[in-house]
């Protein structure tokens, strides 16, 4: 039978969002053109958190997801763990409210000066994606999608979880790609994480721990579409990890991953009514923080589906 609903895009925005609307008792259908293990989402360090997202609703979808997550946690066929640690900066700055504990300038890296504790869900994005694809019951249909108007012959609700993809299927010219870099090496014992707390730098620092294996960070590089791992980058990665956590400078490097955020100036979740029974809805741009904003997110997505279903189309 025809689907009720298309999801485009196969990366962790559009499976989650495929799933709640599953979980209204809709027939849905995604259709991508990248398997889990190759989308931008498979590359992330993917620790809660709204780094490089703007939009009105992130605090209440990253609410959401930590929820949620930390939720998923409790069964570890999810890939979702919840890990204390450490998020510090190089300058004076105001320790957040949501922080645990502060932690005093003595106990810190060489170059912080502030810092807090608390506890994050951590996600092990390739587990978490085959565990996400594992739970949805519905068609998953490789391919392409060229453009959106073609994506109504299979159905009358096409939402469009493209990512950096729709730059060209929008098209949407706001759309940018900031490069990200990670080395993974085997875990020398670190069970907490290390954030650096900054403004927007190129490079900055960061260790998250996944049980055997120890992700270094990171990088930003805006407009860079490079997919091959550069190794001037990832000997900084490692020097600066090494600061942190001295054992890391010896560590075993497993792979490089390297992965481009989908960069708006907002977050796009929206819906636009096309005439004769066409629904799109857009959800997509959500830079280096899909993984935290994407339940909620898929949330607001099955509300729109929802109002549509029942009742007159919403602006």
């Amino acid at each position: 039978m025809k689907p009720d609903v298309l999801v485009i895009g196969a990366g962790v925005v559009g499976l989650t969002t495929a799933l709640r609307l599953a979980e209204q008792g809709l027939r849905v259908r995604i259709r991508a053109d990248t398997v889990q293990r190759d989308t931008t989402s498979a590359a992330a360090g993917a620790i809660w958190g709204a780094e490089l997202a703007e939009h009105p609703d992130v605090r209440r979808w990253t609410a959401t997801g930590f929820a949620i997550q930390s939720r998923l946690a409790e069964d570890p066929a999810t890939g979702v763990r919840v890990t204390p640690g450490v998020e510090a900066s190089r300058t004076p700055v105001a320790v957040p409210d949501w922080a645990t504990a502060t932690v005093g300038a003595a106990e810190l890296p060489p170059g912080f000066v502030t810092g807090w504790r608390y506890e994050a869900p951590v996600t092990d994005m390739p587990v978490h994606l085959a565990w996400l694809a594992g739970q949805f019951a519905g068609e998953v249909i490789p391919g392409r999608v060229e453009r959106l108007a073609d994506a109504f012959a299979e159905a009358p609700i096409v939402v469009n979880c493209t990512g950096l993809g729709a730059r060209e299927l929008g098209p949407d010219p706001s759309m940018r790609a900031c490069r990200g870099q990670l080395v993974a090496v085997r875990n020398p014992g670190l069970d907490t994480f290390f954030l650096e707390y900054t403004d927007f730098v190129e490079e900055m620092t960061y260790l998250i721990p996944q049980g055997p294996v120890l992700l270094l960070g990171g990088c930003a590089f805006f407009d860079d579409e490079r997919l091959d791992p550069d190794p001037a980058v990832a000997a900084r990665i490692v020097e600066r990890c090494a600061a942190v956590h001295p054992a890391v400078a010896d560590a075993e490097v497993i792979e490089h991953r390297v992965g481009l955020r989908p960069m708006r100036p907002t977050v796009r979740l929206e819906h636009e009514d096309l005439g004769d029974g066409r629904h799109l809805i857009h959800n997509y741009g959500h830079g280096g923080a899909g993984v935290s904003t994407s339940w909620g997110c898929a949330g607001d997505v099955a509300e729109i589906v929802s109002g549509l279903l029942s009742g007159p189309a919403r602006p």
